[in-house]
C-alpha cells in the first residue's frame, strides 16, 4: 500500500508542480509566447508522463475525483479512497509550497492567484458560480468517460495515458477562461493556500463539483457504456 500512496503523491506533485508552475512561471512573462495553450498542454503531459512512469503501481490516479470515479464504476476498492486522497492532497501541497519558494525569487513577486481557481471576480474570464458549477460537472464527468474507456479491456493497449493527457488538455483549452479549470480537487486545494485573493473561500466549489462529475462520468460509463465490467474482469490495475 505504500508504494501506491507514494506513487500517489509523486504523480500528484508532479502535476501540480508541472501545470501550475507553468502558469506561475512561464505564463507570468507574455514574451516567453506559453499562453492558455502552453499551460493547458503543460498538464496534460504531467498526467501523461507520469501515468507511464508509475500508473503500472497506483493506477495513476493523481486526482481525488478520478479516484471517485474509478470507486463508483467498480474499478477501485473504496477501502482505499481516503488513503489515495490524503496522497494526493499532501503532494499538491509539497509541489504549491516548492513553487511558492522559487516563484518567490523573483523580483517584485507578488503571488497574485497563484494558479488558483475561482467564479466571479476569481473567474479569469468573470464566469458566474452557477456556469463554474456547470463547467466543473461535466468536464470531470467526461474526464472520467476518457479514463474509462481508454483503460477498459476492449482499448488498445498502452495508449491509455495519451488518451488521458490530451484530453486533460482539451479540457483546459475550454475550460481555463471559465474557473482557471479544476477537475482535480487536489490540485485547487494546493495552491489556493497562496493565493492573494479568496480562493480559499471558494474551495468547496472545487470539491464538490469534480467530486460528482466524476461520480457522473462513472455511472454513464458503467450503466450505458460498459455494464458488465467490474474490478475482477478488469483486473483490478486500477
Amino acid at each position: 500500500m505504500m508504494r501506491k500512496l507514494s506513487a500517489e503523491l509523486i504523480g500528484t506533485f508532479w502535476l501540480v508542480f508541472g501545470g501550475c508552475g507553468s502558469a506561475v512561471l512561464a505564463a507570468a512573462f507574455p514574451e516567453l509566447g506559453i499562453g492558455f495553450a502552453g499551460v493547458a498542454l503543460a498538464f496534460g503531459l504531467t498526467v501523461m508522463t507520469m501515468a507511464y512512469a508509475v500508473g503500472g503501481i497506483s493506477g495513476g490516479h493523481f486526482n481525488p475525483a478520478v479516484s471517485l470515479g474509478l470507486a463508483v464504476s467498480g474499478r477501485f476498492s473504496w477501502g482505499e479512497l481516503i488513503p489515495y486522497w490524503v496522497a494526493q492532497v499532501i503532494g499538491a501541497f509539497v509541489a504549491s509550497g516548492l513553487l511558492f519558494v522559487i516563484a518567490s525569487g523573483a523580483p517584485d513577486f507578488a503571488a497574485g492567484g497563484f494558479a488558483s481557481n475561482g467564479f466571479g471576480d476569481l473567474s479569469p474570464g468573470g464566469y458566474s458560480m452557477m456556469a463554474v458549477l456547470v463547467a466543473e460537472v461535466v468536464l470531470t464527468a467526461l474526464f472520467l468517460i476518457i479514463i474509462l474507456g481508454s483503460t477498459s479491456p476492449q482499448a488498445p493497449a498502452g495508449f491509455a495515458p495519451i488518451a488521458i493527457g490530451l484530453g486533460l488538455t482539451l479540457i483546459h483549452l475550454i475550460s481555463i477562461p471559465v474557473s482557471n479549470t479544476s477537475v482535480n480537487p487536489a490540485r485547487s486545494t494546493g495552491v489556493a493556500f497562496y493565493a492573494e485573493t479568496g480562493a480559499v473561500g471558494q474551495l468547496w466549489m472545487f470539491w464538490v463539483a469534480p467530486l460528482i462529475g466524476a461520480a457522473i462520468g462513472a455511472l454513464i460509463w458503467k450503466v450505458v457504456l460498459s455494464p458488465d465490467e467490474s474490478l475482477e474482469n478488469v483486473g483490478g490495475k486500477e
